[in-house]
């Protein structure tokens, strides 16, 4: 966009001229505006919890569905993800996984990226930059994606997205050298281990319940989720039956006290997997760090709101734009900061009423730990975060002040200080406005997830699940369903508290 102003006379074009520069911070100023003014509203996202705290999913897939204009081209990736979770809980498995295709191929599609729009992020935020999603929600993708096909009965299938999880992860802990980062996912471990066993590939099974328990070894210090005491019994039952005896010694010294069903016996009985999804997943906010680079920047800072303030005081960002516009000495940069929604789910108590009035009981334990997944990934990537953050924050105010003195230098002198003031307030005040994290996040997911185990005889069953709190009387009504079970089958139940 240009503004010209005209005057009678040959110095029209000169004037022109001068206000053709004066186009430029003007331009610079609205191409902030705009590209800063894109970005996803949480408002969806709140309408979300709410229809699946009504246990209502296909609501929740269609108020994501609608929403698919709001994620636009940049999170095209996160809208894939959020509806292949809602279309998976909401039993629509083939929708779900194609989805969850898309998500799959846009992830090795995004490997690549232009300068261009790497560049544009100086101008104003990571939010221009394609949603990439992190490590652990890829190997999500493939974990909903096995039990979408094992609720469409399709177990080779469900088997193909175990093989996918086992090659993610290899290439994943080949390209992380740091053994304390996240480079192996302990859940998505013992889910193939679960998928091979009821496929009766125990070899592949005792594979991967080994790499489960080494993996929750490994990381227990930050993923606080301690190795399952059922997976001890998956270890000891699969080495038995394999004859491995050297592995079956080492576990009976590790787990001493653990009983477990034999494979010969199992092989009569139809097993019970309840997963559920607990809470929900981490979101993140805005954390300004507003750096002032004078004397008298440093005093409005203090006197404004301190040097930190988070996202809950944005009704101010427009105050803050003019304020430090009109100072033109503060440097704003925004880092994301992760705000956790832990469940208050501690267990799930199952219990399988035999039409024989037979009763049988299993209580669920911790496998998965969505929110310190989060934190883990935040927190190794917040070091290059704030590098960039500090190098963007530098482009914006050199080019605002570029901007503002070359709008100085366009005018008359007698014009210079309006111009030069209106101009700094406005590219300041707008590359300020336009700092912003990026908040985007796979926020669909719960917070924790859970599973049991049971070993029925074949017949036909009442499932009673319920849900206990923190304390040991807050025990939630849980959810009843009829189960059809035929000897040596294993038959996934999933569960989904929004508490």
């Amino acid at each position: 966009m240009a503004f010209k102003f005209s005057r009678p006379g040959a110095a029209a074009s000169e004037r022109g001229g001068r206000c053709l520069l004066i186009s430029c911070p003007i331009t610079f100023a609205l191409t902030i505006l705009v590209q800063s003014a894109c970005g996803l509203s949480n408002n969806h996202y709140l309408l979300v919890e709410q229809s699946l705290l009504a246990h209502d999913p296909k609501r929740a897939d269609t108020i994501i569905e609608k929403a698919e204009s709001e994620y636009g081209s940049k999170s095209r990736l996160l809208y894939d993800l959020d509806r292949g979770m809602t279309l998976h809980l909401a039993g629509e498995h083939v929708r779900s996984n194609g989805m969850l295709e898309h998500a799959d191929q846009e992830v090795e599609r995004l490997y690549t990226r232009t300068v261009r729009t790497e560049a544009a992020t100086f101008l104003t935020n990571d939010n221009v930059l394609p949603y990439e999603g992190e490590p652990y929600e890829h190997v999500m993708i493939n974990v909903i994606k096995a039990l979408n096909y094992v609720g469409l009965g399709q177990l080779s299938e469900a088997l193909v997205e175990a093989r996918q999880i086992d090659h993610r992860l290899n290439v994943l802990s080949d390209k992380v050298s740091d053994k304390n980062s996240y480079r192996e996912d302990p859940f998505a471990r013992y889910l193939t281990g679960i998928l091979y066993e009821a496929s009766g590939d125990l070899n592949n099974a005792f594979i991967a319940y080994r790499k489960a328990y080494d993996a929750y070894q490994a990381s227990r210090g930050w993923l606080r989720v301690p190795s399952p005491p059922m997976l001890g019994a998956d270890l000891l039952r699969t080495s038995e039956a394999l004859h491995l005896t050297t592995e079956f010694d080492e576990y009976r010294r590790v787990f001493p006290d653990t009983t477990w069903v034999s494979r010969e016996t199992d092989r009569q009985l139809a097993q019970v997997v309840v997963i559920s999804y607990n809470g929900r997943a981490p979101r993140k906010e805005d954390q300004y760090l507003d750096l002032p680079i004078s004397l008298s920047a440093l005093q409005l800072v203090l006197l404004n709101k301190g040097v930190i303030h988070y996202s809950h005081r944005q009704p101010n960002r427009a105050a803050d734009s003019i304020l430090y516009g009109l100072n033109g000495r503060v440097v704003r940069v925004a880092l994301p900061r992760l705000i956790a929604q832990k469940t208050l789910v501690t267990r799930e108590r199952v219990t399988l009423t035999a039409r024989t009035g037979a009763t049988f009981m299993a209580t669920s334990q911790l496998v998965h730990n969505t929110t310190a997944l989060a934190e883990k990934a935040l927190s190794e990537r917040l070091p290059s975060i704030t590098t960039k953050a500090l190098a963007r924050a530098a482009v914006k105010f050199a080019a605002a002040e570029a901007a503002t003195r070359g709008a100085q230098q366009a005018v008359n002198k007698d014009d210079a200080a309006w111009v030069g003031l209106v101009v700094g307030l406005l590219t300041k005040g707008l590359a300020i406005a336009s700092e912003e994290a990026d908040k985007r996040s796979w926020r669909t997911l719960p917070d924790e997830i859970q599973i049991a185990r049971a070993w029925v005889p074949a017949g036909e069953y009442d499932t009673h699940i319920r849900t206990v709190g923190h304390h040991a009387e807050s025990v939630l009504p849980g959810t009843r369903a009829p189960l059809v079970l035929r000897e040596g089958e294993t038959k996934f139940l999933i569960e989904r508290v929004m508490l």
